[in-house]
């Protein structure tokens, strides 16, 4: 009976809760600014460890780490990743300080302590009701790029100024980005600056 009413004491407590949040929340309405609460934080963690099938929350990564399998993860990772995670994986850098709940920060122990499996799901599969996408297509290919991005996570912690300066060059650019950092590498190479675009010049880019 004790326990009973326990249980049933806490079931009314989180309702409780979860009025007063939706009450706040038509007064106030729905902002990806604001800061997400703790029951939205734990209810995102919680999102995030039972997005990994159960049969693959054990799995150990089957590619072997090498430096050539490092780099191509790290490449892969400044071209697709960055954006959202920053090229140091720690959220700040990138589109994800904007998202909600915001991206992880992922050098940290919430994302080091999960199983490769569960890091291999979370890359495949995305994870709903938040910012992440699924990027696998089922494929043979694409599970062995998403293995790869496990290392280079897993890699993340130690990332040295070296790596980040080699990251920089391949995020993705705009025209303009592209021609700055042409003009720099002529100009530190001893060459003259390639003159700025005209409507003449300018790139066409098909939509």
């Amino acid at each position: 009976m004790k326990r009973r009413t326990k249980i049933v004491g806490l079931v009314t407590a989180v309702l409780l809760l979860g009025i007063v949040a939706l009450l706040s929340t038509m007064r106030d309405g729905f902002s990806a600014h604001d800061e997400p609460t703790a029951i939205e934080r734990t209810l995102a963690r919680t999102m995030r460890h039972w997005a990994a099938p159960s049969d693959l929350r054990g799995r150990k990564n089957p590619i072997p780490l090498t430096p050539e399998v490092l780099a191509e993860a790290r490449a892969h990772f400044a071209d697709h990743c960055a954006v959202c995670h920053g090229n140091d994986g720690k959220g700040e850098g990138g589109m994800g300080k904007q998202m909600y709940p915001k991206t992880p920060d992922m050098t940290r122990a919430a994302t080091q302590q999960l199983s490769d499996g569960e890091l291999f799901s979370i890359i495949e599969n995305g994870v709903r009701l938040t910012g992440m996408p699924g990027f696998g297509s089922g494929t043979a290919e694409s599970a062995a790029g998403s293995w790869t991005l496990v290392h280079f996570i897993r890699h993340l912690p130690k990332l040295t100024p070296e790596e980040i300066a080699e990251m920089e060059k391949l995020n993705p650019k705009s025209p303009e980005e592209w021609q700055a950092m042409q003009q720099e590498e002529a100009f530190l190479a001893g060459g003259e600056a390639a003159p700025p675009p005209t409507h003449e010049t300018e790139p066409h880019h098909h939509r």
